[in-house]
């Protein structure tokens, strides 16, 4: 029911993903962060936010993406009902998609990138979005949207798309953490949140926020 990408910058070290659906809230069911550890998004016919939350846990245990989703999926009886994607901080990836998530499931692990779905409208959707971050260049947020469009060109969800979101985290600035909850323009409208997040007056106040770096923010 979801499609999703995840990629660790090389050149900065921030992480970030981004996902789309056909149903509601994408960012809050799929998407989890942490900079000291990685990132992860769990989705499926059957999605369980548990998967992508414990799976977090598990690699700031020292567990490499492998490992830690090969820990947190079988310790699930229902798995089959439900898909997997890790990213960790050293750009090791792991995805998992049970055998019982509705067609077409898709999925690619790439340098510093996974990216995988489900209830897709065919196979190509997951290489467009791959190839629509890869091939892209600007901001990481930019470049994230643009791999969001690609698949959805590719024919995207099966049923169309309801949401979609961006998450990027890092120890050098705080979260940029973006949804579209509804609407029948997710993409379009993730975009004009992008371009307002860039505004000028905004950016500043968010340059003077706590950062892992600088635990205190602007004194």
């Amino acid at each position: 029911m979801t499609f999703s990408i995840l990629v660790r910058d090389p050149e900065t070290g921030f992480l970030g993903a981004a996902a789309a659906t056909g149903n509601l809230c994408v960012g809050g069911w799929v998407l989890r962060g942490d900079p000291r550890v990685g990132l992860s998004a769990s989705q499926g016919h059957m999605p369980s936010t548990l998967w992508g939350e414990d799976v977090l846990v598990a690699m700031g245990r020292g567990l490499n993406a492998e490992s830690a989703v090969a820990e947190v999926v079988n310790a699930d009886s229902e798995r089959g009902k439900r898909q997997l994607l890790a990213l960790d901080r050293d750009s090791d990836g792991a995805i998992f998609s049970g055998d019982a998530n509705l067609p077409v499931v898709s999925e690619i692990i790439a340098s510093n990138c996974v990216v995988a779905g489900n209830m897709l409208a065919n196979h190509s959707v997951i290489n467009a979005c791959h190839l629509g971050f890869a091939s892209s260049h600007g901001s990481l947020e930019s470049r994230l949207l643009n791999a969001l469009k690609q698949a959805a060109d590719a024919g995207g969800d099966v049923r169309g798309l309801e949401s979609a979101a961006i998450l990027v985290v890092s120890d050098g600035a705080p979260p940029v953490d973006l949804r579209v909850d509804y609407s029948n323009t997710p993409l379009t409208d993730l975009g004009q949140l992008i371009q307002r997040a860039k505004d000028e007056k905004y950016a500043l106040w968010r340059s003077t926020l706590p950062t892992r770096k600088n635990p205190l923010g602007e004194i």
